[in-house]
């Protein structure tokens, strides 16, 4: 069972962390070529299609599984495959806190523009290099986690 929730954890820490390396590498450099209602446009819709169940479902799997790794007792497991485990875990979770606490609002924001009808150059203004810098940090630490659950795997 152990080995099992700990393959989940590498498995969901790889598919996010891919997802995140995507976003970081192809998406948001193809997205800056645009102008800015096409810009905000895009990602209003990228925003309302990305959380739907399957992203969903890696996104708390990528908590839940090295969570459940680590809390479940195994026979022989060394203390350096804990400490790796728990800080895959700790850096899914710091992921996750800035996601919430910023690329979220920031896209909630983004969002609610479209009701007011907000100039674009101003939203995109206040939305894109606040909404990059956090995705860079949560991209470093969701590869890290991967990194680490990966090697709790093999130790």
């Amino acid at each position: 069972m152990a080995s099992l929730l700990l393959a989940l954890a590498v498995g969901c820490a790889g598919l996010y962390a891919g997802f995140m390396l995507i976003f970081q590498t192809g998406i948001m450099p193809a997205l800056a070529r645009l102008t800015d209602a096409e810009f905000v446009t895009a990602m209003r819709r990228i925003n309302e299609a990305v959380p739907r169940a399957v992203f969903m479902t890696v996104f708390l799997g990528v908590l839940a599984f090295p969570a459940a790794a680590f809390f479940v007792p195994v026979d022989g497991r060394t203390d350096a495959e804990r400490w790796l485990v728990l800080g895959g875990l700790v850096c899914a979770a710091l992921n996750h806190a800035v996601t919430v606490g910023g690329n979220v609002p920031l896209n909630n924001a983004l969002a609610a523009s479209e009701a007011t009808g907000d100039e674009p150059s101003a939203v995109r203004a206040a939305f894109e290099g606040r909404w990059n810098g956090l995705h860079r940090v949560r991209t470093l630490l969701i590869t890290v986690a991967f990194g680490l659950l990966t090697a709790a795997a093999v130790v």
